[in-house]
């Protein structure tokens, strides 16, 4: 009867165990969809540098039932009233796309030019000189 008190006890024990776990995989599963929803909302805000977010509690914050992070459009809003310089002209310097490579001008060749064209190139060239 010792056995199956024991074995009883294991199995409650285990149980516990199992629902610390998937509460602990829980919590950090939230925490990860309001970061991530942070910084989709902060990136629309024109936020530039992201590391502006450490100064939001997140403890405050909760997902509703769509998976959207309530008040994150409000709580921006309240960090960019009181530190604007976090936020820029709506450029972010966390975007993922770089920018074009700069071609120099190609001057254009006197065959690619119509009469007048090459005249007045011909004209603006010798005053130069």
């Amino acid at each position: 009867m010792s056995d199956e008190i024991t074995a009883g006890e294991n199995w409650q024990l285990r149980a516990e165990a199992a629902e610390a776990a998937l509460e602990r995989a829980q919590a950090e599963a939230q925490t990860r969809i309001i970061r991530a929803e942070l910084k989709a909302e902060a990136v629309k805000a024109g936020m530039v540098d992201l590391d502006g977010l450490k100064l939001i509690d997140a403890e405050t914050l909760r997902v509703n039932e769509r998976g959207d992070v309530e008040d994150a459009p409000a709580v921006l809003a309240k960090l960019k009233r009181e530190k604007p310089w976090l936020f820029g002209g709506g450029k972010s310097s966390s975007a993922a796309a770089s920018a074009p490579r700069p071609e120099p001008p190609r001057q254009r060749m006197a065959t690619e030019m119509s009469r007048d064209e090459w005249l007045s190139a011909r004209a603006a060239l010798l005053r130069r000189r």
